[in-house]
């Protein structure tokens, strides 16, 4: 055989064929097109879990994980993160705010994965999205708890440990991607991401889950 050719012959000798008699040959791959909707939602569920789990427990195997990129998990935890911030917003600003953060973590989590991406980053798009919107779950911890008791010593100190705690789980998957001499400038803008939406989450109006439970007790009081 030509060269080429050969090498095509070699190759397919080597790959086992499928024994109709016996019904032995090569393992096919999964197929999940004939599987039932409630069996896909609750495995798309189970791996949001386990990556949630990876961002609040950082382990050496979590960045390999974490690369097997979806988008269900980042939609949900920014969408959570925007219901929250809109519900302690005064009425007129619901709206507004919910946009800010939506377009924020986005828009965010793009431009810190192009900068990657011109340091030399072997880092896929949506790899990097679905990284850095799952590691804002630690901030979604701090909105709830800024939204249940929304005293400004406690919120500046939860913001703060949500703050370093989605920046650690977030840096270590950034700085295996780029080169070693540019890992400051790429760790640069994630700090910055991370530390606008704490920001946000920092300087959110009174609780209304507060004033409701005050205003239940001094209606019971009277």
């Amino acid at each position: 055989f030509p060269f080429p050719f050969y090498l095509i012959a070699m190759s397919m000798a080597e790959v086992p064929a499928f024994d109709v008699e016996t019904g032995e040959g090569p393992p096919l791959p999964e197929n999940t097109l004939d599987e039932p909707i409630t069996a896909t939602i609750f495995r798309d569920v189970r791996r949001v879990g386990q990556k949630l789990s990876y961002v609040l427990v950082p382990r050496t195997n979590s960045i390999a994980e974490l690369r097997n990129w979806d988008l269900w998990g980042p939609l949900i935890l920014c969408l959570t993160l925007a219901t929250m911030l809109s519900w302690a917003a005064p009425q007129k600003d619901k709206a507004l705010v919910f946009a800010a953060v939506f377009v924020v973590v986005w828009c965010g989590a793009a431009v810190v994965t192009f900068n990657a991406a011109l340091l030399g980053g072997n880092i896929s798009f949506f790899q990097s999205v679905c990284v850095l919107g799952y590691c804002i779950f630690p901030l979604n911890l701090a909105s709830l708890l800024c939204l249940l008791y929304n005293h400004i010593i406690w919120r500046l100190c939860v913001v703060l440990v949500a703050f370093v705690w989605s920046t650690f789980a977030s840096v270590g998957f950034m700085t295996q991607l780029v080169p070693p001499n540019r890992k400051v400038l790429a760790v640069y803008p994630v700090l910055l991401f991370y530390l606008c939406i704490s920001w946000m989450i920092a300087i959110q109006a009174d609780s209304q889950v507060t004033r409701c439970f005050f205003s239940l007790k001094y209606k019971q009081s009277i």
